[in-house]
């Protein structure tokens, strides 16, 4: 999307390929609409391949249980080829993740921007950090969430609206990340079939973890996109 000026006031519609905000040298509003839609699509895939390895893991969980309960025969090509495709399962989980999180972060830098054409005294972290602070250890795990709640309290306009969708969003990630973390590190260092299944059993409770987190992000990416769309329409008074 190309940037449009602002005209004097009053000023003229937006239109759907971009957004006409105050001109300035560092921040210029941008519609976050079109990858707020693509970043809703991606994340629906990675619903889809949490539950693709949700049925997978049930499997294994399933034909381990058998194993160690002696309740019926299982082969040990059952065993590998539920095995292969649970480590399928994660290959995908991984791929998509990689995706929707290129597209998120590009959606969430653009809502940042347009945010400081909004207030621009409401933001306690640097324009960069809306990038950075998702990949920096141990400040991901709360820059973001402040970023996000600058942005949020930014783009709200005259009305004040509940975070919970941004707040449940977070704890939910932030509880998936590190005990994905940890039911992973088991699995890795499991051996016996109890182990591996006691590690499967965690990983996909985390998976379901991240199922639910997802459809916070998409209800929080939905939400703050609106918010932004509807704070544009109010032209240079906004």
């Amino acid at each position: 999307m190309s940037h449009l000026p602002m005209a004097p006031p009053p000023p003229p519609p937006p239109s759907s390929s971009g957004w006409y905000g105050p001109p300035g040298p560092q921040a210029r509003l941008r519609s976050p609409v079109g990858l707020s839609k693509a970043v809703m699509a991606m994340l629906g895939l990675v619903i889809v391949a949490d539950l693709f390895a949700l049925w997978q893991g049930n499997h294994s969980y399933q034909l381990l249980g058998k194993l160690l309960d002696d309740l019926g025969s299982v082969t040990a090509q059952e065993i590998d080829q539920a095995d292969s495709l649970y480590g399928a399962s994660g290959v995908v989980q991984f791929t998509a993740t990689l995706a929707t999180a290129a597209v998120f972060v590009t959606w969430f830098y653009r809502t940042r921007v347009n945010a400081e054409v909004f207030a621009p005294e409401y933001h306690t972290k640097k324009r960069a950090w809306a990038i950075w602070g998702w990949f920096v250890p141990v400040v991901n795990l709360w820059f973001p969430r402040r970023i996000a709640t600058d942005i949020w309290n930014a783009s709200t306009g005259a009305r004040s609206r509940s975070r919970a969708v941004l707040n449940g969003w977070w704890a939910l990630w932030l509880v998936d990340l590190i005990f994905g973390r940890f039911a992973g590190q088991q699995y890795n260092r499991a051996r016996t079939a109890g182990e591996i299944k006691g590690a499967i059993a965690g990983l996909m409770a985390s998976d379901v973890c991240n199922i639910a987190a997802a459809v916070l992000a998409m209800l929080f990416v939905h939400r703050l996109t609106r918010m932004q769309h509807e704070k544009a329409l109010l032209g240079p008074g906004l």
